[in-house]
């Protein structure tokens, strides 16, 4: 690998094109790992209006495992409970997680965590900066931009770029690649509220009638009172520019929960329209499309900043994998595997949507039949909110390979600590061995740590996203179903 001082100029490794949780994620894994990363951001500074404002078990862990999770929660509301339609509810606290909640914080929260993650792993941020050309070539990329003040181009030459520039993405357009969808909800209000008389407890709660709905999320103990508010209403189609006005989010809210929720002060505030977009490839040659550039969404089930980040967790070490040597395949998994994540998303969050917006009486009141029914069946319950937290995702494995290949290991316990905390040290592959096995020989295997399980399962491969690669018996190291040659088929190293 090139040092950093070898490389000179405008040459970078990777450069990331959008500095919003998803584009700062990946930059920070990829500096963590010693590589050369700019990062080149439109906004002069982060974006006050982001709309997320749920971070997700899932999304915990892998904030957990970069040292940021402790530090969001400690100025965070929490939530172990979605409130729906009819008595219906998600309740999370029977995840697979130390995190059986959702938490509760504006994304701009979340966003400067991870711009100080990047920054402190050296990655190079450099803001107010727009691109306007992008080219490809068997080597490498060549992107042009240009400082929003109007000063001379710049031109970069990197060998991989990540475009993680949102749903309006540049480095998309400059691609030519279609963003095919639809509009699917328009003039959705976001406010921050203030509220005398709001839902009790420490749950997420949404209202609907036939003609709006609400959705209250409390900030908790952190901001005392206050929730962050969704509202819409059929009859209200307003443009994206026009602002929310007080009246209207305390009119729909009443509407929507059936009370008068006592808003007494009202600040922040937004509003948007909602798109189900997916692009069919997520790599392009070099290029490679993440988070709100790849997918996006209806705002239901707080899928979008999360789903973005765990694009980042994926892409960035197979990025590292391959600079250091691994088959240049190795990248196209990205594509395999996060593709249908991002699928599933739409189809979810799209449903969720529209059980809350259905007009039709008949359609409702089977809806509120159904819906408590489901919650009730401790089975499906815990199924829909294993998806929703992401702790229940797997990746496809191979024909052959052990049932837990493909599924996270964060919960396996270790006697070195929970997974995650052995990351934050050792961000590579991690070999956790039986409980009685002695260390095995990993010469050659710089990246690779070994931990020993505290329980009776089998060795595991764990990638650096968490997901484990490999499961089997530790002594079985060689040959083609051994540990290292999985370890071989991933990084390239012996």
């Amino acid at each position: 690998m090139p040092s950093r001082e070898s490389l000179t100029g405008h040459d970078t490794e990777v450069l990331v094109v959008g500095g919003g949780p998803t584009g700062m994620t990946v930059a920070g894994d990829l500096a963590r790992a010693g590589r050369q990363v700019v990062v080149l951001e439109r906004w002069p500074s982060i974006n006050p209006s982001s709309r997320a404002f749920v971070t997700m078990p899932r999304t915990l862990e892998v904030l957990d495992s970069r040292g940021l999770a402790d530090e969001l929660q400690a100025d965070a509301g929490t939530a172990s409970r979605i409130n729906l339609f009819a008595g219906a509810a998600l309740d999370l606290r029977g995840l697979p997680s130390r995190y059986r909640f959702v938490l509760i914080t504006p994304q701009y929260n979340v966003d400067r965590a991870l711009e100080r993650y990047a920054e402190a792993q050296g990655a190079m941020v450099l803001r107010n900066m727009e691109v306007s050309a992008l080219e490809q070539d068997r080597s490498g990329v060549t992107v042009t931009a240009r400082p929003k003040d109007g000063a001379d181009s710049d031109v970069w030459r990197a060998e991989y770029v990540v475009g993680a520039d949102g749903a309006h993405s540049t480095v998309r357009r400059l691609l030519g690649v279609d963003f095919p969808g639809k509009t699917v909800l328009s003039s959705v209000a976001l406010a921050d509220v203030r509220l005398s008389a709001g839902p009790t407890g420490a749950g997420l709660t949404l209202g609907t009638t036939r003609d709006c709905f609400g959705f209250l999320a409390p900030y908790g103990n952190t901001r005392p009172g206050w929730f962050r508010s969704m509202t819409w209403d059929r009859a209200r189609a307003l443009p994206d520019t026009d602002p929310v006005e007080q009246d209207e989010v305390v009119t729909v809210l009443g509407r929507a929960m059936g009370r008068d929720v006592g808003v007494e002060e009202f600040s922040w505030s937004s509003r948007f329209h909602c798109d189900e977009r997916q692009v069919a490839d997520y790599r392009h040659g070099r290029v490679f499309l993440a988070g709100d550039a790849a997918h996006v969404h209806s705002p239901m089930g707080g899928q979008g900043m999360n789903t973005g980040i765990q694009d980042a967790a994926n892409l960035g070490w197979k990025l590292d994998a391959v600079l250091s040597g691994a088959e240049p395949g190795v990248l196209s998994s990205y594509h395999r595997e996060r593709h249908p994540v991002g699928k599933r998303v739409l189809l979810q969050s799209g449903l969720m949507m529209r059980a809350a917006t259905m007009g039709a009486a008949p359609a409702r009141a089977l809806r509120d039949i159904v819906a408590p029914m489901i919650s009730r069946f401790a089975p499906a319950r815990d199924m829909i909110a294993g998806s929703f937290s992401g702790v229940t995702l797997r990746y496809p494995r191979g024909r052959g390979q052990h049932r837990l290949v493909g599924t996270r290991a964060t919960e396996v316990p270790l006697h070195e600590g929970r997974l995650t905390a052995v990351q934050r040290e050792h961000p590579g592959f991690v070999l956790a061995c039986e409980n009685d096995a002695a260390p095995v020989s990993s010469h050659g295997s710089g990246h690779l740590v070994q931990t020993r399980r505290a329980d009776s399962g089998p060795a595991l491969l764990v990638r650096p996203d968490g997901y484990i690669a490999w499961a089997g018996p530790s002594v079985q190291d060689r040959g083609p179903s051994g540990w290292a040659t999985a370890y071989r088929a991933w990084t390239g190293s012996p």
